[in-house]
C-alpha cells in the first residue's frame, strides 16, 4: 500500500514538473512574440476568418484586413462579404477612445467605448495580444504546415464562466509571429483566424483610425455609450 502511494506521488510530481516546464516554454515563446509585435509602430495584416459549427451545419469563411497601432490602442478591421469578394461587409475602427462598428448592409454604425468587448476576440485586432491577460497557457508541441514549423500553445481562461473555453494559438517558429488563433466556445462554435500576410510599419494616415461621416452618407449613427 505504501509503495502504491509512493509511486502515485512520484507520478504526480513528474506530471507537475512536466506541465510547469511546458508552461515556462509557452511563456518564453509568447514573450518573444509580444516583444516583436510591440517593437513595431504599426502593423498591417491580411487574414481569413472561419466560423464553424458542425452541429448546426454552419461553415462560413470571410477574408479581412487589420491595421493596428498597438501602442496607441488604435486599429481598423475590415471584413469582406466572402472569402473571395472584396466588398466591405463590416468595419471596426478605434482611435483608442471610441470604437465604431460599421454594418454596411444595415447602413448603420454603432459607437461605443474602446476596449469594452467580451471575452475572447471582440475583434480581430486582438489576435496578436489575446494571450496577455486573463489566460493560462500550455505549450503542446510543434506542428508542420506546408513545410513550416509552428509552435502550438493552448490558452484557457482564468474566468471559468467565459463563453470561450479554449484558444489554440499557432506561432510561426522562425518569425516569432502569431500565425493563427482558433477559439472554441460553449455553444459549439469554432472561430479560426489565420494570418495570410503581415507587413510591419506600413505607411498609414492617422485619419484611418476614425469614423469619416462624409464618406458614409445616409448611414445611421447608433450611440451605445
Amino acid at each position: 500500500m505504501k509503495k502504491t502511494i509512493l509511486y502515485t506521488l512520484l507520478a504526480l510530481t513528474i506530471c507537475t514538473n512536466a506541465f510547469a516546464q511546458k508552461d515556462a516554454q509557452a511563456k518564453a515563446i509568447l514573450n518573444q512574440v509580444s516583444a516583436k509585435y510591440k517593437s513595431y509602430d504599426l502593423i498591417k495584416a491580411d487574414f481569413s476568418f472561419t466560423l464553424d459549427n458542425q452541429q448546426a451545419g454552419v461553415k462560413e469563411t470571410q477574408t479581412g484586413t487589420l491595421i493596428s497601432k498597438a501602442k496607441a490602442g488604435k486599429y481598423k478591421v475590415t471584413l469582406y462579404s466572402s472569402a473571395t469578394a472584396k466588398d466591405v461587409d463590416k468595419e471596426i475602427i478605434s482611435d483608442g477612445k471610441s470604437q465604431w462598428t460599421y454594418l454596411k448592409k444595415d447602413k448603420e454604425v454603432q459607437v461605443g467605448d474602446a476596449g469594452k468587448g467580451g471575452d475572447g476576440l471582440s475583434n480581430p485586432s486582438q489576435i496578436f495580444t489575446i494571450y496577455e491577460k486573463g489566460y493560462k497557457y500550455l505549450y503542446t508541441g510543434e506542428q508542420k504546415i506546408a513545410g513550416k514549423a509552428y509552435q502550438a500553445i493552448d490558452l484557457t481562461p482564468e474566468n471559468e464562466k467565459a463563453s470561450i473555453f479554449k484558444v489554440r494559438l499557432l506561432v510561426d517558429k522562425a518569425k516569432k509571429q502569431i500565425y493563427s488563433a482558433l477559439l472554441f466556445d460553449k455553444n459549439g462554435n469554432k472561430y479560426n483566424y489565420v494570418v495570410k500576410s503581415f507587413t510591419p510599419n506600413a505607411p498609414v494616415a492617422d485619419s484611418t483610425f476614425g469614423w469619416d461621416a462624409k464618406a458614409h452618407p445616409g448611414v445611421e449613427v447608433v450611440d451605445l455609450r
